[in-house]
């Protein structure tokens, strides 16, 4: 059986990591980013076979890549393209309230829709949501990001329930501080400097690209397939406190 994924935000951070990881594992690559020129940079690295660029905010993109999704029989789905946003919740315009809400639940609702129907005839399929700690823990600010991330937890649970009688497992990876560009933009946009949030970490770390990496691919074996509609914190402990 060939195994397709396709990973969302891929040209970059975590998404890129995925994608080399799964590569060098013998999965069918398929990239989907906004950046059109990062992602074609990737897909010439790693020799995919074949890449939509798609802003994930614009419900008439999404449906065009889950049409991609459908021609390409996708049977393994990474969501994990994301967006961020730090602000007072006064400040949260009705536009980028859409936004965030799009990208991080919406989105990825709309692509397992358009997935679940080849795997369900293949009664094989994986789902890996990409969230985040914040949807865990709640993270003041950043209440659209919490609130988008917390409500693509609860979808993983439940739609884990509908689709474990067709050998389909779901499941969210919650990542902490990341060493990636976005994970240093939202360090530069908060209220704490670099060494201030390191201190808020047990491990005194952030996570790297790989890690959740190896975790994806975990997920996505034969001896994981037991573990589905669980939300799995890698965050270096700060889930567990300070």
């Amino acid at each position: 059986m060939n195994k397709n994924v396709l990973i969302t935000g891929a040209s970059r951070g975590i998404g890129r990591a995925i994608a080399l990881e799964l590569k060098a594992l013998g999965y069918n690559i398929f990239l989907s980013a906004k950046n059109e020129t990062n992602l074609t940079k990737i897909a010439q690295e790693l020799g995919v076979k074949d890449f939509i660029a798609c802003d994930l905010s614009k419900p008439n993109e999404v449906e065009k890549l889950g049409n991609f999704i459908q021609k390409n029989e996708i049977n393994v789905l990474v969501n994990n393209a994301g967006e961020y946003l730090y602000a007072n919740i006064e400040n949260a315009d009705r536009e980028k309230i859409s936004q965030i809400f799009e990208v991080n639940l919406l989105s990825p609702i709309v692509l397992c829709s358009k997935a679940v129907p080849f795997m369900k005839v293949q009664k094989w399929g994986r789902i890996v949501n990409i969230g985040s700690i914040s949807g865990v823990m709640g993270e003041a600010y950043a209440s659209l990001y919490s609130g988008s991330k917390s409500g693509l937890i609860g979808f993983t649970k439940a739609l884990a329930l509908e689709l474990a009688q067709h050998n389909i497992t779901v499941n969210t990876i919650n990542p902490g501080w990341v060493q990636t560009d976005l994970g240093e933009k939202s360090i530069e946009k908060s209220d704490f400097s670099l060494e201030e949030t390191l201190d808020m970490i047990p491990q005194r770390r952030f996570v790297e690209p790989k890690e959740v990496a190896k975790l994806v691919a975990y997920l996505l074996s034969n001896d994981a397939r037991g573990i589905t509609g669980q939300s799995i914190n890698l965050c270096a402990g700060l889930s567990v406190g300070v």
